[in-house]
């Protein structure tokens, strides 16, 4: 079915309800790093391992996914992705060891999620609303992965609790075929900008090109990095820092579902803001922001109060980068190809959620503690801040207004 002939709200409903499952459940992860070290001893290293090969898979192959989604429509692309996405976690559930949690948990799992995460629904729900709604739109459907964060992170904790590690993630699967179903509200092939008389239609190699040549669409990629390096690293080691630090494991639950919580809003506020602000400006806001936050949460004493108000405020700054982010790329490139253009500042997004999960682990076995882990968290968030100010983001100019967003 052309895009045209469908409704962008049902697109907007269905994007926005598998990006909640979708994230959701991966932000629930960090909740089985301790449950799963003491019943089969796979350490911190070895599972922030798995959780950073699955955010390296999702991020190499989400360029060559958005390219399948541009080509061939979104609503394909999610049904296997979801599919796949339930087959990994009952695999999971089996894992004796660290090798089985890195082959379904970080693999398999990294791939299901290219379909059903923020590239591929983006993408098809950009095709849908106008250009002077689409960061709005965008940052709704950004704040349905904090939807789900909210309301899956204490659901599978409480799963946890009364099924075990193994039995949540069965139950998790469960929810994760729904996403199959629901990938029908996005289908239908993009359409192709038309060609004129004065020139043909842009191809995907063109846009490539056209991309690799702009000096912004690589400072987007510098800032994405640590967006991926900050979610990731929180996300997977925040319950177990908290617990370290002598808190009930369920302050570590209730944090992250805090974070999912004001990120709804802090989605909804930056998705606004990408409509009527410079969205280079709000990124380098945003990025400042953590860092302030992280600082003043590390130098305070760690009590159930101070792990609330870092969790909110880290909250209403978490993915606001996504529509901030996209909508740049859309705004500069046009939208024919965003969903392979964005596939790409994505993958920078997941190098940096594997060093995050990966490197914060690996430095606590090193070390004993995650200080530096958390230096290394404000340092990048400067950096962030730095690399998005110089970004030229005026819309490139072509042959023929046919290939305009």
């Amino acid at each position: 079915m052309p895009t045209a002939a469908r409704s962008p709200w049902i697109a907007l409903l269905c994007g926005a309800v598998i990006v909640t499952i979708a994230m959701g459940l991966r932000q629930s992860f960090g909740l089985l790093l301790r449950p799963v070290e003491l019943e089969i001893g796979v350490g911190r290293e070895a599972f922030g391992l798995a959780i950073a090969l699955q955010n390296l898979l999702l991020g190499v192959a989400q360029p060559f996914v958005g390219a399948l989604a541009d080509r061939h429509g979104a609503g394909r692309v999610a049904a296997a992705g979801g599919l796949v996405y339930a087959v990994s976690l009952v695999l999971a559930s089996q894992a004796a060891g660290a090798f089985g949690l890195q082959m379904t948990l970080g693999t398999l799992l990294g791939l299901a999620m290219t379909g059903v995460t923020f590239v591929v629904v983006l993408g098809a729900v950009g095709r849908f609303v106008p250009a002077e709604k689409r960061g709005l739109a965008f940052g709704i459907v950004t704040a349905g992965g904090s939807v789900g964060q909210f309301l899956l992170v204490p659901a599978m904790q409480m799963a946890v609790a009364a099924l075990g590690w193994r039995g949540a993630l069965v139950a998790g699967a469960v929810l994760a075929a729904a996403m199959v179903l629901l990938a029908a509200g996005i289908a239908g092939r993009p359409a192709v900008a038309a060609s004129t008389a004065a020139a043909p239609a842009q191809r995907l190699g063109d846009a490539l090109r056209e991309a690799r040549g702009h000096g912004g669409y690589w400072l987007l990629n510098v800032g994405f990095f640590v967006c991926g390096f900050h979610v990731a690293f929180i996300a997977t080691h925040l319950p177990a820092f908290l617990a370290d630090e002598g808190l009930d494991p369920g302050v570590g639950a209730r944090a992250l579902a805090l974070v999912g919580l004001f990120n709804i809003l802090g989605s909804y506020v930056f998705g606004l803001s990408a409509d009527r602000l410079r969205k280079k400006n709000v990124l380098a806001a945003i990025y400042f922001g953590r860092a302030v936050v992280i600082a003043a949460f590390l130098a305070v004493p760690f009590t159930p109060l101070s792990v609330t108000v870092f969790a909110c405020a880290m909250g209403f700054l978490w993915l606001g980068t996504v529509p901030l982010t996209s909508g740049l790329v859309g705004q500069i490139f046009g939208v024919r190809y965003l969903s392979t253009l964005f596939g790409i500042v994505f993958m920078s997004h997941q190098i940096g959620a594997f060093f995050g999960a990966w490197a914060a682990g690996l430095l606590f076995e090193r070390t004993g503690s995650y200080d530096l882990a958390w230096t290394v968290s404000i340092v990048l968030a400067v950096v962030a801040a730095l690399a998005n100010l110089p970004i030229r983001d005026a819309p490139m100019r072509r042959a023929s207004a046919g290939l305009a967003a």
